[in-house]
């Protein structure tokens, strides 16, 4: 059956950006009653939706005042959030998408409950086929960059798993794959902060989930002086919008920069 406007969730909690995000893109903004205060993707929705959550924590009250008929959430993380919010009455659905395949398997489920699954299908072939045409320029480069993705630094976290497969995508190779199969932060603390440097990355990225990345402080870090990329000047951030959150963004904007900064590397190296 297919869901449409009257049949569907009519006024939606988005405790997280990404599915505001889709939501807008999908065309059915009108069903957003609530937003996170973190959201900045779209830019209007800061003005249009009232902010009702952080991350961790929400406004109960509030957030049980807007009369939603759902409330969407992201990551385990959400779990002592969403528990408070079934305890209040409401309907709770809490993804906790790790891959970019279940990504797209999130962004399809979110559109069929909002009966748009023709744009969302439209709009995630047009993604994908931008992806295969960035792995076709890569694979004409002599060699592909070692990356080193750093999401945190005191303790030094390393790459997801939907960053580091971007990064496979862009062109590149994360220096830590081991690590990027594992779903919780916790386990993708490095514990030995000579480690990435003896992996000699080409490409150094950072991501500091909101706090503005350092490229000169990670340099000056002891025994990091011969790191390629310490070398070569290549240390870049990617603000944490537009690539650590399991959406729209990571798999456009995200991957997009990936791309531009090894396609920069690979021209040099040539």
């Amino acid at each position: 059956m297919r869901l449409t406007m009257s049949t569907g969730p009519q006024r939606i909690v988005c405790l997280t950006e990404e599915t505001t995000e889709w939501l807008y893109l999908l065309g059915e903004e009108q069903r957003i009653v609530g937003i996170s205060g973190y959201t900045v993707r779209p830019r209007r929705a800061r003005a249009e939706k009232p902010r009702v959550s952080a991350f961790l924590d929400g406004k109960i009250d509030k957030i049980v005042a807007l009369e939603p008929d759902l409330v969407v959430g992201f990551s385990d993380m959400q779990a002592a959030l969403a528990d408070k919010l079934i305890r209040a009455g409401l309907n709770v659905l809490i993804t906790n998408q790790r891959s970019v395949a279940q990504i797209f398997d999130t962004m399809n489920l979110v559109a069929r409950m909002v009966g748009a699954q023709d744009r969302a299908e439209a709009w995630i072939e047009t993604c994908r086929a931008r992806h295969a045409a960035m792995q076709s320029v890569a694979a004409q480069w002599p060699r592909r960059p070692r990356v080193y993705f750093e999401e945190w630094d005191e303790p030094m976290i390393s790459a997801i798993r939907w960053v580091s497969e971007l990064i496979t995508l862009a062109g590149g190779d994360d220096v830590f794959p081991e690590l990027a199969v594992q779903s919780m932060g916790r386990d993708r603390v490095i514990s030995d902060p000579a480690q990435p440097a003896r992996r000699a990355p080409d490409v150094i990225i950072g991501s500091w989930c909101g706090k503005r990345f350092r490229p000169e402080k990670v340099a000056a870090r002891d025994g990091w002086s011969e790191v390629p990329a310490v070398t070569n000047q290549r240390l870049f951030e990617i603000k944490s919008c537009d690539i650590l959150q399991p959406g729209p963004a990571a798999l456009t904007d995200g991957v997009e920069t990936l791309h531009r900064f090894f396609a920069a590397w690979a021209a040099a190296d040539t």
